[in-house]
Order: C-alpha cells, then sequence, then structure tokens
C-alpha cells in the first residue's frame, strides 16, 4: 500500500507484503504517462519579492537549474511510501511473483492478509492493533524538546508550603521550581536524519558545492555574500530543500488573482502533499470497507489500514500503547469527549478547573459548560506582555480544590511555546490530572506524551498535513479504561442485553460506529510524511524562516507584533495603524498571499493585548523566504498608501 515500504528498507524479500506486488505493478504500468506529465518547478522564476537592505543574502545563482528534472514527474506520480517515480530502480522485476493473501475461512475472524503477515488481529475481539514490520516510524525522542521555560527567579514564591497545601506538596513544587532554566537567546536543536526515504529532500553535502538551496525563494546582496537563512542541514550533514518539498503540494500550483498562492494560513489548516491524498484515494479504490467485524478481503484491508494508522501515530506521540490512541474528528472534539466522560464522572461542586489565558475555546467552552452544570470554578493563568505564561502566578492557583489543569503547548493567537513540563510537574504535584492541547505543536516539534507526562493530549490531523474531520485523544491507558464512554452503539460493546452492556477497554471503548476510516489512514500517510524529512529538521528551519519574518516586520512602520515570547513557533499576528485587520487580509489577498483576520477563536487572550482582531501570517515547512518577502513588500505598499 502507499507509504507503507520505507525506502531503505526495499527488497525482492519484502515481496511477501500482502498487495505491495499488485500496487508496485500497477504503478509501474502507469508510469510512462506519469513521466510525460511535463510540469517542473522553474527555479530560474520563483515568484520572488523584493530584495531586503535588512538582510543582505548570498548572490550566487543556481546555474544551470531551470526546470528540475525530478519536478517532471514530481507533481503527478504515485509515490509509494516515499520512493519517487523517477527512481526505475525502486521496480525490481522479482515483485511480480508477489502471492495475494489467501482468503481466511468463512466466519473465521480473523484478517486474510494479518495471517499472511502472520501477526494476526483476532476480529471477534479487536482490542488492540498489531506490529505491522512493514509500517517502520521512528520513536527516539528528545526529551523536553521545544520547551524552553520562563525563569521565575525572584517571583516571590514560597520555597516550602503553598496555602492549603502540604509541605510534601510544598518540597515537591519546590524542586520543580529550581529545576526551570532562565531563557537563552537560542536553543539548541538537535537535528535527526529523517526517516528512510528523506534523501529526496536534502542535498548531499559533499555534492552541495555552490549551489544554495533556499537561493531560489530569497533576494542577493552581491557586495557581503551574506545569508539572510541559515542553511538547514540533518545529522549527516545533507542541507534540507524547501523547493523540492514544495512540489509534493498540488495546491501550489494553484494561482490567487493571477498570482502564485502563497499559504500562510497554516495555523488555520496545513495544506496536504500528493502522498496523502493519493493514500486516501487509495483506501476507497482499494480498501474501502467497515472494520473489524467482517473475514472478507476488503474488511481486512481497511483493519490493517485503520489499526496501522493508529500505530504510526503511537510511535508519532511516543506513547506507551496503541490502546491509548482514540480516533476523533479533531482536537475540539478530543477536549470535549475528556469533560463530557471523566470530567463528568470526576468533578464535583467547589473542585476548580486551570486553564491559560491563551487558550483556543475549544480549550475554555467545555470547561465552561462544565463548570455551570456541576458548580465548578475556572481559573486562569495570566501572561505577561510578551504573551509568556506567568509561572509564579501558576503556583498561586494551584491549591487542593484544583482537580485539572487543562493548556495548550503552542498558543495559536501568538505563538507562544509554554513550558508544558513544569506546568505538568506542578499540576501533578498538587495531584491535578492534566490535559494539553497539542494542536498547533505537533507539527512544528516533537511531541512525547511520556516525557511531558501528561494525562491526556490531543491534537487535529488537519493540522499536521493530514485530512479534516480526523484527530487523536491519547490518554493513559488506565484512566481511559476507568472512564465512562462518551458514546453508546457499535464497536464500543463486549456484550449487550436489554438489561445491561459490557464495554470493550480502549481504543474501542470510545469509538462507537463507524468512524472516519479512510481519514484515519490519511493521517498516517501525513504522519510518515512528517517522519520522512524528520520533525527536528522542520522546526529548525521553521525557527529561521520565523526569526527571518520576525525581523522584517517589526520594522514596518505603524505595524505592531502581538506576542513577542522568546520561544515561539509559527505565528506572527499583528495590527496594523489606519487598517481594520479584514483590510489587510483582503489587500494581502490580490497579490495571492493567504492569511487569517479575525480573533482565531481566541478572544480572550487578543482582549488581554487590548485588541479585538489580528492579521496572523503563519509558517510552515513549505514557506520560503521569498513568500515572507511578498509579505512584506505588500505591507510597506500599503504603508505607502496610508501615511
Amino acid at each position: 500500500m502507499p507509504n507503507e515500504v520505507p525506502a531503505a528498507n526495499f527488497s525482492p524479500d519484502l515481496a511477501d507484503h500482502p498487495r505491495l506486488g499488485k500496487a508496485l505493478n500497477l504503478v509501474h504500468d502507469k508510469l510512462p504517462s506519469l513521466f510525460a506529465g511535463g510540469n517542473g518547478f522553474n527555479v530560474n522564476d520563483p515568484q520572488t519579492s523584493l530584495p531586503d537592505p535588512h538582510f543582505p543574502v548570498n548572490s550566487a545563482p543556481v546555474s544551470g537549474l531551470g526546470v528540475s528534472p525530478s519536478g517532471l514527474s514530481g507533481s503527478n506520480a504515485l509515490n509509494l511510501g516515499g520512493f519517487q517515480a523517477e527512481d526505475n530502480n525502486f521496480f525490481k522485476p522479482t515483485l511480480s511473483s508477489a502471492q495475494p493473501a489467501s482468503a481466511s475461512p468463512a466466519s473465521g475472524g480473523i484478517s486474510p492478509s494479518a495471517v499472511n503477515q502472520r501477526n494476526a488481529v483476532d476480529l471477534s475481539n479487536p482490542q488492540t492493533s498489531f506490529h505491522d514490520p512493514h509500517v517502520g516510524v521512528p520513536t527516539a525522542s528528545t526529551a523536553g524538546f521545544g520547551q524552553v521555560p520562563q525563569s521565575v527567579a525572584g517571583s516571590g514564591i514560597s520555597p516550602s508550603v503553598l496555602p492549603g497545601q502540604s509541605n510534601a506538596f510544598g518540597d515537591d513544587l519546590s524542586r520543580i521550581l529550581s529545576e526551570i532554566p532562565v531563557f537563552r537567546n537560542e536553543t539548541q536543536v538537535p537535528l535527526n536524519a529523517g526517516s528512510a526515504g528523506s534523501q529526496y529532500y536534502f542535498l548531499s553535502g559533499a555534492g552541495f558545492g555552490s549551489h544554495d538551496p533556499y537561493a531560489a525563494s530569497r533576494g542577493f546582496d552581491s557586495q557581503t555574500g551574506s545569508k539572510a537563512l541559515p542553511l538547514v542541514k540533518d545529522a549527516a550533514g545533507n542541507v534540507f530543500d524547501v523547493e523540492r518539498v514544495k512540489r509534493d503540494f498540488p495546491v501550489f500550483r494553484e494561482t490567487v488573482n493571477g498570482h502564485p498562492l502563497v499559504w500562510l494560513d497554516n495555523a488555520a489548516t496545513t495544506q496536504k502533499p500528493k502522498q496523502v491524498i493519493d493514500r486516501i484515494v487509495y483506501f476507497y479504490e482499494h480498501e474501502n470497507s467497515n472494520i473489524h467485524r467482517a473475514a472478507h478481503e476488503l474488511a481486512a484491508r481497511a483493519t490493517d489500514a485503520y489499526e496501522g494508522a493508529r500505530e504510526k501515530s503511537r510511535a508519532f506521540l511516543n506513547a506507551r500503547s496503541v490502546n491509548e490512541i482514540i480516533f476523533v474528528r479533531g482536537a475540539t472534539e478530543a477536549i470535549n469527549l475528556v469533560a463530557k466522560t471523566w470530567g463528568a464522572q470526576n468533578l464535583n461542586a467547589g473542585d476548580e478547573i486551570i486553564v491559560s489565558n491563551l487558550e483556543h475555546h475549544a480549550n475554555i467552552v467545555p470547561w465552561q459548560q462544565l463548570a455551570a452544570k456541576k458548580g465548578l470554578k475556572l481559573r486562569v493563568i495570566p501572561v505577561d506582555d510578551d504573551g509568556q505564561i506567568l509561572l509564579s502566578e501558576y503556583a498561586k492557583l494551584l491549591n487542593p480544590r484544583t482537580k485539572l489543569v487543562s493548556f495548550t503547548q503552542v498558543s495559536n493567537a501568538l505563538g507562544t511555546v509554554t513550558p508544558a513540563k513544569q506546568i505538568v510537574e506542578m499540576a501533578h504535584a498538587a495531584g491535578a490530572r492534566v490535559l494539553v492541547d497539542g494542536a498547533q505543536s505537533v507539527s512544528h516539534m516533537r511531541s512525547d506524551v511520556q516525557a511531558l507526562n501528561c494525562d491526556w493530549f490531543v491534537f487535529s490531523g488537519h493540522k499536521v498535513f493530514g485530512p479534516t474531520g480526523i484527530g487523536v485523544l491519547y490518554g493513559k491507558e488506565d484512566l481511559l479504561n476507568t472512564t465512562d464512554p462518551w458514546q453508546g452503539g457499535g464497536n464500543m460493546i463486549k456484550d449487550v442485553t436489554f438489561e445491561y452492556t459490557q464495554f470493550h477497554n480502549a481504543p474501542n471503548r470510545f469509538e462507537a460506529g463507524t468512524g472516519n476510516i479512510a481519514d484515519a489512514v490519511g493521517l498516517g500517510a501525513a504522519i510518515d510524511y512528517v517522519n520522512k524529512i524528520g520533525i527536528d529538521v522542520i522546526h529548525d528551519y521553521e525557527h529561521h524562516l520565523l526569526v527571518y519574518a520576525t525581523g522584517l516586520l517589526k520594522d514596518i512602520p505603524g505595524l505592531r507584533l502581538i506576542g513577542t515570547a522568546q520561544n515561539k513557533a509559527s505565528v506572527m499576528s499583528f495590527v496594523f495603524d489606519k487598517y481594520q485587520t479584514e483590510e489587510v487580509g483582503a489587500e494581502l489577498n490580490k497579490v495571492g498571499i493567504a492569511v487569517r483576520s479575525g480573533h482565531h477563536c481566541a478572544q480572550p487572550i487578543l482582549r488581554r493585548f487590548g485588541v479585538e482582531t489580528t492579521v496572523r501570517p503563519s509558517l510552515a515547512f513549505y514557506n520560503t523566504c521569498a513568500d515572507v518577502d511578498l509579505l512584506v513588500d505588500t505591507l510597506y505598499r500599503l504603508r505607502s498608501a496610508k501615511k
């Protein structure tokens, strides 16, 4: 199946993987027409904007490139597991001998393809998934990655006991606070090399020479030769090539008002690579079926694909078990699920819930509703004038009545990266449970739920280059299994009589009815894609691009950045003197730039800064300096029109 077999692991020995031979032969038959697509990306006409005098850069041209040869096939070739269509060595003639999976006996309850892989799932009792040796997802984690907390030195926090707390709590809190380092100007980011097959997105260090992969996306200064954006490399010294990445996204062949699309609305939703689109199409063409309960071949294929996506999600978050991964519609549904199950079951009048001032409405409204229904109190962690969590004030909010802390890892309105690990530790020291909203963090930094030790973690697939309408709720397994189900119906029960129903354990316990099977599979493909490049490489590239963009925006007369935390990701909210935010959004749209203008479903934090709406450009790893230049150039033009 598409994206199941990493390139580095390819060998004729994989011919026994069910359906692989069929898929490869199908693609091989179509290759001549795919190569004839003729839609290469012309790096000599990259739609760049102004050269910026504040950031003089190298003027060395990219000689002789013209249209990328790989671009001839890259935009419309079916990609299997990171293999590029131009790699003719990928298609081995021995694969044609692959035998199809044998059918299982009727009503046997075992997936036919799973039997062939020697890792059968008992479909009559589908408690969990299986390990698919053909699906390799890196699980190496970087503890606390991307979480550089504020200093609380001199905060006045008592080193002993907070009001109403035991000495043990005071000692734990004092230890936690004493371990919090001070912000540094630069965070050292360890890079990994991405997973197998990622080499396509990197230029070999040995053969790099004078080829600057960012040259097509920025201006030059021929006198200084300095670079505006440092070259981002993987652990092997290979240079990340943003132009190759961008060719994977069909939407970037679109034009808006006669201009190439520049997508700077990534905090709202990310665009989808061809590999994800192809994987969903493949599901509907070859695997479409309900899952778990039938013994026929298509049910087996759909079950394999769906549970394979669960395993990819588990590894992506570094959860202990696939039983801790529940598929939902998105982060909003995941938070509501926790509020209406665990919250309704465990919280009582007088109990307190803590959220931060940075929260999206989806992490405020469900708790407000629960508080109104059960007589709870909602308390809010304040932020400073840069939009950073005030840990000293958070510590004062914790008390014996605190039962839940629910907060975002990255603010969708400001881009602030919160000191998540410290917030979790302080909550646990007070005896509270913790939910982390990772909707804005998963596409920018490594997510490790074991390192965070949070009780729940939520994210949406469409924020991480996957489909809409699918997301993940992670929860600690013992916690999930003692929580009442949210919805009743099929797939979540062990046995039903008219007097009594016995429920499955997680994850089935919370997946009643027919779920969004195809888009869960698409989410798995998106995770494969991110892993192929490497989340640490993505983080490093985006960090440099954010610094570049912020440096330009802050110098524009009349532009006020909203949210200036030292540790940020992606987002650059601003207001512009003499312009309504919707005016700015409309003007940017005229030149093909898509940004969000509005309150971003985060009205409390915007009002903290005295505004109702902002313009919010937000970045992803397919954005370039040229995108930023065009944004800045257009804003300078608007400034000139209303001095």
